[in-house]
């Protein structure tokens, strides 16, 4: 129950955000692919005779959930920032069909000068979790909430290139989320960026490709993946991809330079 003492970030804890059944066929699971960079080598991701979907797929057919609580008036869409996602996989997407999904709002953190919103997808084939950071939401004397994960002790077991094509950007808003940003130079630079910058779930996803390879499991048999996103990433850049881990279960960082572009990241495959 709401008290007097919270603020009207607080009052959304547990809101359902309603239920919705997502349709899709086998070219819209291969266009996702092909934007988080499959190769058009990669026949059972790109080739509806073998296709096999990406599990983060899942996540482009539940954006309408944490869109929906920003139409609602519980964030400022205009400030607020995805800082981190994670995902479970409870089954294998099918090749096309329709699926239906039911969101909430999960838990909502006090962080001082901001709050952060937790929304929850589920679906039978998975769950997944964005957390959207609210600048002047908070100090209603909630919870902070976790801490961000701590970066792997030691060097990388092993490294690799995520690279990103000029056009990577601007294929995936084909997926669904066509904010500006990702497109026009002028809404980049209204928010600070030279140039548009890459969706943070496309970075992520992309790195799934390479984290499977690394230890010769396929892409499609993720069975979990979180990170943070912790600075802008650009189309057509190359980023260190820092691996730590020998077996399926492996935690790994994407890093531009000196910066950390998704940190604190966790992936396990089957």
């Amino acid at each position: 129950m709401t008290t007097i003492e919270e603020s009207s970030a607080a009052r959304w804890r547990g809101v359902e955000l309603g239920t919705r059944t997502v349709r899709y066929d086998e070219s819209d699971a291969i266009l996702y692919a092909l934007a988080v960079g499959a190769p058009a080598t990669d026949l059972d991701l790109v080739f509806e005779d073998r296709l096999r979907v990406l599990p983060t797929f899942a996540l482009t057919l539940a954006q309408w959930a944490p869109d929906e609580l920003g139409s609602r008036g519980g964030f400022d869409t205009r400030t607020a920032v995805h800082g981190s996602q994670s995902l479970e996989v409870r089954a294998p997407l099918p090749r096309a069909g329709e699926l239906t999904l039911s969101a909430e709002v999960g838990e909502v953190w006090d962080k001082g000068r901001a709050a952060v919103f937790e929304v929850l997808v589920e679906s039978e084939f998975f769950v997944a979790t964005w957390s959207l950071f609210a600048p002047g939401a908070g100090g209603f004397g909630g919870e902070r909430g976790p801490s961000a994960a701590p970066a792997p002790e030691g060097d990388p077991d092993r490294t690799t290139t995520l690279g990103t094509r000029e056009d990577q950007a601007a294929l995936y808003r084909l997926t669904g989320d066509r904010h500006h940003i990702h497109i026009d130079p002028e809404a980049a630079a209204h928010i600070g960026q030279p140039r548009p910058i890459m969706h943070g779930l496309c970075t992520l996803a992309a790195a799934t490709i390479p984290l499977a390879r690394a230890i010769g499991a396929h892409p499609a048999d993720l069975t979990s993946l979180s990170g943070r996103f912790a600075a802008p990433a650009f189309p057509g850049d190359d980023h260190e991809l820092r691996i730590w881990g020998e077996s399926t279960d492996l935690q790994f960082d994407v890093r531009a330079g000196d910066n950390a572009v998704v940190s604190g990241a966790r992936a396990t495959f089957a």
